[in-house]
């Protein structure tokens, strides 16, 4: 619980601006003016133009710092980072988890050689489903279990499926539990929602705002996206800065946009130059033997093919 100095503190400060009574009050939220007591006393044109300033630096100091991951993060049982491509990862309907294909790999090598029918979880054991249904009950556990991941997964079927006002409950539920990969991803699902406008209405304020807050979350095509918007305003440094961010997490989208703007005398080769490092350095990051090994022999292709025949009833 907060203490009553703490909540005294925040009366005094602006909120907007930092700006606080005691030398000793430190800038305590980011939103603009809300009528607090300090905040009341910035009324004059140029205070409050101040204070709208100092608010977009305090919004661009957070909105450009570079995250240490994209908002995937690491294999839990390798711990190395995952590939911003989906297709080398799979996600575990039991337990939530991104798992990616070597582990996986190994865990059905592990499983072959010892003989075992039923496959598991490679992290947490539970027996692998046989099921669609069997899927379904794993799934609605976690949900039930308050579990973004499962949360936010459901409204993707939703969407897919058409069922627009059930996906936007169940994305802006993933972000009210707060929970890094899961949270990133639902705010960037609700920008393609507010962009099409499907079941909720094309809204430009709202897309932008989701996609700032998966940006800040480390989904690099969201950043990719609030590049190419502040491209279309002319905005042309900002985009810069949120292709390099992006490109230095692994993503080749920004990394192209990056060397377009360079072509166009817009980035300077050096910069080009370290950000192209950078997303060399973030790609290698994710490579291992054991994900080669499964990438070489096809190991996404058995695991489609195997869920497939479950989901049929096969």
């Amino acid at each position: 619980m907060r203490s009553e100095d703490g909540e005294i503190a925040d009366m005094m400060c602006c909120v907007s601006c930092g700006t606080a009574d005691v030398d000793n009050i430190k800038l305590k939220e980011y939103n603009l003016l809300d009528g607090s007591a300090a905040s009341q006393k910035h009324t004059s044109q140029q205070e409050r133009d101040y204070c709208e300033s100092r608010a977009a630096e305090i919004h661009d100091d957070i909105m450009f710092r570079q995250p240490e991951s994209s908002h995937l993060g690491e294999c839990p049982i390798c711990l190395l980072p995952l590939s911003l491509d989906t297709k080398h990862a799979i996600m575990q309907s039991c337990c939530s988890k991104l798992t990616c294909i070597g582990c996986f790999y190994a865990s059905i090598r592990y499983e072959v050689v010892k003989v075992i029918k039923r496959r598991s979880c490679p992290f947490c054991r539970q027996p692998e489903p046989e099921s669609a249904a069997e899927i379904e009950h794993y799934k609605m556990k976690r949900r039930k279990a308050n579990d973004p991941v499962a949360i936010q997964g459901a409204g993707k079927r939703r969407y897919h499926d058409g069922d627009y006002e059930r996906a936007f409950e169940y994305f802006s539920k993933a972000i009210e539990v707060e929970a890094g990969d899961a949270e990133a991803e639902a705010h960037y699902c609700l920008s393609f929602m507010y962009r099409d406008g499907k079941g909720i209405g094309r809204d430009a304020q709202k897309r932008v705002y989701h996609l700032e807050e998966a940006a800040i979350g480390g989904h690099p095509k969201a950043r990719h996206d609030l590049g190419v918007h502040e491209v279309y305003q002319g905005r042309i440094e900002r985009a810069a800065r949120h292709f390099i961010i992006s490109a230095n997490l692994g993503h080749d989208a920004s990394l192209k946009a990056l060397r377009e703007l360079r072509a166009a005398g817009e980035v300077g080769h050096e910069d080009f130059v370290t950000a192209f490092r950078a997303h060399q350095a973030a790609v290698n990051a994710t490579k291992s033997r054991q994900r080669a090994e499964a990438l070489a022999i096809g190991a996404m292709q058995i695991v489609d093919k195997s869920r497939s025949n479950r989901a049929n009833g096969k």
